[in-house]
């Protein structure tokens, strides 16, 4: 709708207010012609926005519901030739360590593809997505380069084999049960059931023990006995201690030694080699019977003693 001079509307506010009778104000004229020009001008608004709307989803709603459908089939299909090679990886009996990484790098490289796969479909052009992907991967290469060490530390783990899947280590001040050897990182559980995790790059380049990787292994316990008692018969008695359980090792044979004169004590080293899956509770189990076993035998456990002289000073009166 065209505007009205300025001189005409308010020669129209006049006339209108010399009509007898009528109420109407110049002011009030003037504001009903604006609002009914806003109205027109926000319908006329409303309808352009309305076919931008329509043009779009005309455009590319279609692309958008295949590139949905294409998104969750792809995902579907990862997730059965994940199942897939699982399967096939357990038929072949490879090291779970290793089929465990190899099903993340599948799982993860095809995610990305799909994604770009879904971008193509859309209409964002692959061949400038490749290149500024190649840009960026090169950008974050830099940027995560203690990942990036990850990963082929990960992959060094997988093919020396310091450790395996089970395996008790211990290592950056943990101990623990390896759970799983991932691409970043090694998940291992301690003995009093936490979780650990713990970088590969730091497993690689460290030093680490790993308690699992011999089948037997040597318990090394020295008790202290007084100067008083028998020593004979300290050994007697740790002998028929240490041959009265099945979990020794004949072979190498127990050895039991005096190894120190201490300045309370004659210590006594009693070596034992056992399962390394009997270490702990061996240990424990050997403890509690040789104490019992010297209380009723009368052998004692000294403990540090001093005698102190105390020497008091003459009075003078005295």
């Amino acid at each position: 709708m065209t505007s009205l001079p300025l001189f005409l509307l308010a020669q129209a506010a006049t006339d209108s207010s010399s009509v007898p009778g009528s109420e109407t104000t110049p002011t009030s004229e003037l504001k009903s012609l604006m609002d009914a020009r806003s109205i027109d001008d926000l319908k006329e608004q409303t309808s352009v926005i309305w076919d931008l709307v329509m043009d779009g989803v005309i455009t590319y709603g279609p692309k958008l519901l295949l590139a949905l459908v294409l998104f969750f089939v792809g995902l579907f299909l990862i997730m059965l030739l994940r199942k897939f090679v699982s399967r096939a990886l357990k038929i072949k009996k490879l090291d779970p360590a290793v089929s465990g990484f190899i099903l993340s790098l599948i799982s993860i490289g095809l995610r990305i593809l799909l994604v770009i796969m879904v971008l193509g479909v859309v209409g964002v052009p692959t061949a400038s997505l490749g290149f500024v992907i190649g840009a960026a991967s090169l950008a974050i290469g830099f940027a995560m380069k203690n990942t990036l060490a990850n990963f082929a530390s990960g992959i060094l783990i997988l093919i020396l084999k310091p450790f395996s899947l089970g395996d008790f280590i211990e290592a950056n001040g943990f101990s623990g049960t390896v759970r799983e050897i991932q691409m970043f990182n090694t998940v291992m559980t301690t003995l009093d059931n936490k979780r650990v995790i713990i970088p590969n790059s730091d497993l690689s380049s460290s030093s680490l023990i790993n308690y699992s990787s011999e089948t037997v292994r040597r318990i090394d316990v020295v008790f202290g006995i007084g100067y008083q008692d028998d020593i004979d018969h300290a050994f007697s008695v740790l002998e028929k201690i240490v041959s009265a359980d099945q979990r020794t090792h004949q072979d190498p044979a127990p050895m039991i030694k005096v190894v120190n004169l201490g300045d309370n004590s004659v210590d006594i080293n009693v070596r034992v080699w056992v399962d390394s899956s009997d270490f702990g509770l061996y240990k424990m189990d050997l403890l509690e019977t040789v104490k019992k076993t010297f209380d009723a035998e009368g052998i004692s456990f000294p403990f540090p003693q001093r005698e102190v002289t105390l020497h008091q000073a003459a009075s003078p009166e005295s």
